[in-house]
């Protein structure tokens, strides 16, 4: 079983963000599972710039380490994405490689995958930053486990948390039982199959430019 984890915070695992991931990947090794961590501090992944070269072929055409990332991600059997709330949001890090998940989005190419969210906030807010990612996650096709979100109280410290940290270690090892076992989540699907379908009408209008997409979709069903 292989788990990637992408942390979007700029500090990498260094940061509070990073701490909090550290005892979710705690859980997960005790699983067994295999586990890649990727921190965009060090990685290139530039913003998308709305070429569609992607719905077309099937590929991003920017000479970054996106593509290697992706394909890490496809391979994957779950992931975690981790970030800390900047202003309402994720960091730039993470929005960017987000943005540039848009081919995949609308393919809803990570079906049958599963996912967990990390989410630190200097102040609180935490819960729509969890959402959004929800919606992410959502829109790939994959299902989420479960979230695990805290502001912080200093540097990589946290509120109540060795409580915190025990549940961040118990989502881990979920995440990996929840692959194992091919866990459902019915309360997804309502709004996961309600996206497909958008995506399908989405491409089947924009089928002449986006071709790679226009017969992803036909081969589909």
């Amino acid at each position: 079983m292989k788990i990637i984890a992408i942390n979007g915070s700029p500090r990498g695992m260094r940061g509070t963000t990073g701490r909090l991931l550290d005892e979710v990947l705690a859980g997960v090794a005790g699983t067994g599972a295999e586990v890649e961590v990727v921190c965009l501090d060090r990685t290139e992944v530039g913003p998308c710039v709305a070429c569609d070269v992607c719905h077309k072929v099937g590929d991003c055409p920017i000479k970054d380490d996106f593509s290697e990332v992706r394909t890490k991600l496809m391979n994957a059997d779950g992931f975690i994405l981790a970030t800390p709330n900047y202003i309402f949001s994720v960091s730039a890090q993470m929005k960017a490689f987000i943005d540039r998940l848009n081919g995949l989005i609308h393919c809803t190419a990570l079906e049958g995958k599963y996912a967990v969210l990390v989410e630190t906030s200097g102040g609180g807010g935490d819960e729509e930053v969890i959402e959004y990612l929800e919606r992410v996650v959502s829109a790939l096709g994959a299902l989420t486990v479960g979230s695990v979100a805290s502001p912080g109280a200093g540097p990589r410290q946290f509120p109540n948390q060795e409580e915190l940290f025990a549940k961040a270690r118990i989502l881990g090892a979920e995440l990996c039982t929840s692959i194992a076992e091919k866990r459902e989540f019915p309360g997804q699907m309502a709004a996961h199959n309600d996206f497909k379908e958008r995506m399908k009408q989405l491409v089947g209008f924009m089928g002449d430019y986006w071709t790679y997409e226009r017969e992803f979709w036909a081969n589909r069903g």
